[in-house]
């Protein structure tokens, strides 16, 4: 029996995209998602990279992460004015090894980070200040291109930005960058510096990545397209990876690396040599920008003082002849205004800058100050009405593949989150299901089932999963905190629903719902605040025993598709309230 003589489908499966694009703005479609349901990992030491072991819990005695967290962007919410990013900070692809040495371990960061989506241009720029400046599509931080020490006038100290002689971070902190080019701080904030070389491999931007030693390099092949937007700055510019169009405003003009405006003082191109003047001024970008003059005294060049050392070593071709569009591509915040594939009638863009090996150049990601006003940055709540763009996570539907058929056994596979267990049903009417009421457990972020065979004659049949259970885990949401475990404040994700009944209905009916608490359910005399089936809120919610049964008027045009279940009781006090939740236990028909 051919495949043809069948028809598979799956009820659970919605329309998606990595993104629901709001009136084609690439601020609200433009975010790496499709991994976010699975977990983010590390390798802990050089072993463990050589032999692929990645772990998703980890701790060195002050930074831990007790419990696995998702990787990256898990939600995408957006206004008229803003767009709003929820993620963990923490890398799609595989963190760390960081040098022998090096004290900090990255961990679910909990932010909430908006961005405008109409951006405007002040008349005097503003400085990049220490922290995130921006958040890359994968959901981890952007940071400028300094580490935070500068020449005080006598020695190398740390501050807010304050003083001259600003040292560069890939310059003098390379070295505990893991192989993506990123690393962390004190708090645990796993970011980029400079040219995110991991995250342009995932995205198809003309880099390589060796299976053997596990590293990234340039590719040395021919550049055949524009580099993919790379992330999104506070003042609510895009970041592009090296590669634009050859003219800025022809994208029939071809596709080449961009260069730079800036210079190493070292002589050439009309730079004044800091290793025969010593480190007397600063160049004329950076007097501008600190409204100062340009005497400031840093320390002699010498192998402790290197040549480069500092952002200041470096001086911006425009101020010595040259010409931007001419000699040289990108201004002194490392951006152009130009066409993109996302941009066709022009924006504002930064570009990674790298050399023609792929090594990073100053000043990396976008220069000391931004082109526009940062307006953006970490919020607290959500303030406004807002649109859902992307829910993922935990609360990944579930999508299924075009199921397959050989030698008369179908095989079944749909998007999963790790960690998640599912059931798997069929009918051949969609009135009578049956399933084995075994569980099958995710395999990463990915479930796969035999669904048996088929039969002589031709039969129609449908298939349908619900998750079953889900392993705890550490949520996007609350505070973050060194002990890497739930949020507080704002709640916590208790264990998740046993079991609901039924599973499903349809729009524009009523139905109740019998929900089951798992594990560690709350005293008997505790009962729920409230009862909802994603969005749609429940009534007469009442509790008897471990079980919570509430009714469900499903609107008639309700979005159709798997919605998590769940159930919220009052915590104890000061503790916010206790959530338990299925995701994708319910599905509207």
């Amino acid at each position: 029996m051919n495949s043809d003589s069948i028809l598979l489908t799956a009820l659970l499966a919605t329309a998606f995209l990595p993104i629901a694009a709001v009136a084609g703005d690439p601020r609200t479609d433009q975010w790496y998602v499709t991994q976010s349901g699975k977990y983010a990992r590390i390798y802990t030491d050089v072993a463990a990279k050589t032999s692929g072991t990645a772990v998703t819990t980890w701790s060195n005695g002050s930074q831990t992460q007790s419990l696995p967290a998702y990787s990256g962007v898990q939600e995408v919410y957006s206004s008229d004015n803003w767009v709003y990013l929820r993620t963990t900070g923490l890398g799609v692809h595989v963190m760390g090894p960081w040098s022998a040495g090096f004290p900090n371990l990255p961990q679910n960061r909990k932010i909430l980070y908006r961005i405008p989506r109409s951006p405007s241009v002040p008349s005097t720029p503003s400085l990049t200040g220490l922290g995130s400046i921006g958040y890359f599509v994968d959901g981890v931080a952007m940071f400028d291109s300094r580490d935070g020490f500068f020449w005080n006038g006598t020695a190398e100290g740390s501050g807010a930005g304050s003083g001259f002689w600003n040292r560069e971070a890939y310059v003098n902190e390379g070295a505990t960058f893991d192989p993506a080019y990123a690393h962390q701080e004190q708090q645990g904030t796993y970011h980029y510096h400079a040219n995110p070389i991991a995250l342009r491999y995932l995205l198809g931007d003309h880099v390589d990545f060796n299976t053997t030693t596990r590293t990234y390099s340039e590719s040395t092949a021919p550049v055949t397209r524009h580099s993919p937007i790379l992330g999104w700055v506070a003042d609510g510019f895009p970041v592009y990876g090296p590669y634009g169009y050859a003219v800025a405003t022809n994208p029939a003009s071809g596709v080449r690396r961009m260069i730079s405006g800036f210079q190493l003082r070292n002589g050439q191109k009309g730079t004044d040599n800091l290793t025969t003047t010593g480190r007397a001024s600063i160049p004329a970008w950076a007097s501008r920008l600190s409204g100062t003059s340009g005497t400031q005294t840093g320390p002699a060049v010498s192998t402790t003082y290197p040549l480069g050392r500092y952002m200041e070593d470096n001086a911006y071709l425009g101020d010595l002849g040259y010409k931007q569009g001419v000699d040289f591509d990108l201004d002194e915040s490392n951006g152009r205004f130009c066409v993109t594939p996302e941009f066709p009638n022009g924006t504002y863009a930064y570009f990674v800058s790298i050399a023609v090996d792929g090594t990073p150049v100053y000043p990396y990601n976008i220069g000391r100050s931004y082109h526009g006003t940062p307006s953006g940055g970490n919020v607290t709540t959500i303030s406004e009405t807002v649109t859902t763009n992307f829910v993922g996570g935990p609360s990944r539907p579930v999508v299924f593949d075009a199921p397959k058929v050989q030698a008369g056994v179908v095989s079944l596979v749909w998007s999963a989150v790790e960690g998640g267990s599912y059931q798997l049903e069929s009918s051949t009417d969609l009135k009578t299901w049956s399933g084995t009421g075994e569980t099958i457990a995710a395999s990463s972020n990915v479930g796969t089932a035999n669904a048996g065979s088929t039969t002589a004659g031709g039969d129609r049949r449908y298939y349908r999963v619900a998750t079953a259970t889900l392993a705890e885990f550490d949520p996007v949401t609350g505070t973050a905190n060194t002990g890497g475990g739930g949020g507080g404040g704002g709640g916590t994700q208790g264990p998740p629903l046993a079991s609901i009944s039924p599973i499903s209905g349809s729009r524009g009916t009523t139905v109740t719902v019998t929900m089951t608490l798992g594990q560690n359910p709350p005293p008997a005399m505790v009962n729920p605040s409230s009862a909802t089936l994603g969005t749609i809120a429940g009534t007469n919610v009442t509790r008897s025993g471990n079980t919570v049964t509430a009714t469900f008027a499903i609107p008639s045009n309700a979005a159709t598709g798997a919605v998590t279940a769940s159930v919220m009781f009052p915590g104890p006090q000061g503790s916010g309230d206790v959530t338990f939740a299925l995701q994708n236990g319910f599905t509207i028909k």
